[in-house]
C-alpha cells in the first residue's frame, strides 16, 4: 500500500502497520473495538498555513490525554510521544490537500480469539489513524451565535475516559439535530456537565464558570486553553459545580471543542441567552484563541526551521 497519495474521497489511512485507502482497511470482528467498544481515541486540529502546510494544534496535551484514557482502560499506549508524532506526521504527508483537517487516533484492546467480556490476555492492540477534513463555523455562523437544547445526563460515571463507547454521546447529538440545533447541554442531578461533544461555559456577573474537571466530563484540551486564555484577557475564572438555574441565566453561553474552537451559544431551550447575540466575554476569548494557534504555529515553524 502506497503512503504517498489519496484521494479527498478515500483518504490514505495507517491501520496497523499498514498504509492504504479507507476504503479497503479492514478489521476482524472479534476486534474488541467492534464487540465491546472496548478502546479509546483522539481527534486533534489541523489547520492549514499560508505555505500549504497543515500543523497539529495543542499536540502534545492530545497525546498526553491519549496516554491518560489508555492507562485508565489498561492498555500499554503503543507508541511513545516520538512514535505518535511520527505516525501523525506521516499521515499528514500521505493526505496532502488544501484546507484545514483532523487527525483521528483510535486504539483499541485488539483481536481476541472469542467474544468474552474480561480482558483477554496475550492480545496486540489495534492501531487507526486517518485524516478528515473539516470547515471551522464562518464568521456568519459566529456573528449569530448557535442554538442549543438541554437534557438529562444519563451516561456513565467514567466520561473523563475518552472512550470509543459513545452510545451516550450519540443519542445526545441526535437530540440536539432534531432541536436544529448545534449542541445539547447536559445537566446531571441539576448541574450543568458538558455538550454531546463540547465542554460549555458559562458567564455570570463577568466572570466564566466551567464545570469542575472529574468523571462526570471529559477534560477537553480546550478545558486548560479556554481557562489559559481568560487569564490573558484578564477574565475571573471559577472552576465549580453551576446550577441549571444558573446555565439559564447566564450572560453569556459557550462551547469548545476541536471542531468549534470556542462558539457562542445565544438560543437555549427556545429562549435567548443574555441579549441574544455573542457577548464580550465570548468575543475575548475567541480573539485570545486565534493569538494562542498563531503563537504555536509560529514556534513550531521556528523549531522546523
Amino acid at each position: 500500500m502506497n503512503p504517498n497519495h489519496a484521494d479527498v474521497f478515500d483518504p490514505t489511512v495507517y491501520l496497523n502497520g499498514e498504509w492504504g485507502p479507507l476504503s479497503e482497511a479492514r478489521i476482524p470482528v472479534l476486534d474488541r473495538g467492534f464487540i465491546f467498544g472496548d478502546g479509546v481515541y483522539e481527534v486533534v486540529p489541523l489547520y492549514a498555513q499560508a505555505g500549504g502546510a497543515r500543523l497539529p494544534f495543542r499536540l502534545a496535551q492530545h497525546l498526553a490525554r491519549l496516554n491518560r484514557s489508555l492507562g485508565k482502560i489498561r492498555i500499554d499506549n503503543p507508541f511513545d510521544d516520538a512514535g505518535w508524532r511520527a505516525l501523525i506526521h506521516r499521515a499528514i504527508e500521505a493526505n496532502a490537500g488544501p484546507g484545514d483537517a483532523l487527525v483521528y487516533i483510535q486504539v483499541t484492546r485488539g483481536v481476541a480469539a472469542k467474544r468474552g467480556h474480561a480482558f483477554p490476555a496475550g492480545i496486540t492492540p489495534t492501531v487507526f489513524v486517518m485524516l478528515s477534513q473539516v470547515a471551522y463555523p464562518s464568521d456568519a455562523s459566529r456573528a449569530q451565535g448557535a442554538v442549543a437544547v438541554t437534557a438529562e445526563d444519563k451516561r456513565w460515571l467514567h466520561c473523563d475516559i475518552k472512550s470509543i463507547s459513545l452510545l451516550g454521546n450519540v443519542l445526545m447529538a441526535q437530540h440536539a439535530a432534531e432541536h436544529d440545533a448545534l449542541e445539547t447541554i447536559q445537566l446531571r442531578d441539576g448541574l450543568l456537565t458538558e455538550g454531546s461533544s463540547s465542554n460549555v461555559w458559562i458567564v455570570a456577573g463577568g466572570t466564566l464558570l466551567g464545570a469542575p474537571r472529574g468523571p462526570r466530563i471529559l477534560e477537553g484540551i480546550r478545558y486548560g486553553l479556554i481557562e489559559e486564555l481568560a487569564a490573558e484577557a484578564g477574565i475571573p475564572f471559577e472552576e465549580r459545580d453551576v446550577t441549571e438555574a444558573e446555565l439559564r441565566a447566564a450572560d453569556e453561553v459557550m462551547i469548545s471543542s476541536a471542531t468549534k474552537e470556542v462558539m457562542p451559544i445565544t438560543t437555549l431551550d427556545g429562549k435567548r441567552v443574555g441579549g441574544g447575540r455573542p457577548g464580550p466575554v465570548y468575543a475575548a476569548l475567541y480573539d485570545a484563541y486565534q493569538r494562542a494557534k498563531a503563537r504555536e504555529f509560529a514556534n513550531q515553524a521556528s523549531r522546523a526551521g
